[in-house]
């Protein structure tokens, strides 16, 4: 927990391969927050920590798929799946997840443009 006079703490699901994802951390370094940073190819989100995720973004797995990935267009490409067939879908193969995903508190951004993290920042926590 912080105090009144530290800014929250945020939590960037992050790429190091993702110029988008770096610059996103880069921007939110820069607003003076702190950050902790998960790279989520190495350590994947659980089902459940994915499910806590969507909420705070305001989606549906099939939202945060990410379609021009190798994997999708092999195993996806074309097929009708259901959101828990979705779900399935980033757990096994977490390339697919759409990136940088940047959380403060009880909401989250996608930072796709990274500039897009900035109202999360701006926000009241």
């Amino acid at each position: 927990m912080t105090s009144n006079n530290e800014p929250p703490e945020i939590l960037i699901y992050h790429n190091a391969r993702c110029s988008k994802s770096c610059s996103a951390c880069e921007i939110v370094a820069g607003k003076g927050f702190a950050a902790r940073i998960v790279e989520y190819l190495k350590t994947p989100p659980s089902r459940e920590e994915l499910r806590v995720l969507l909420k705070k973004l305001g989606l549906k797995p099939s939202g945060l798929v990410r379609r021009g990935e190798e994997v999708f267009k092999e195993n996806y490409a074309g097929k009708t799946l259901d959101e828990e067939q979705w779900l399935d879908a980033l757990v096994a193969h977490p390339i697919l997840i759409e990136r940088p995903i940047v959380v403060r508190g009880d909401h989250a951004v996608i930072g796709r443009p990274p500039e897009k993290v900035l109202e999360l920042l701006d926000a009241d926590a």
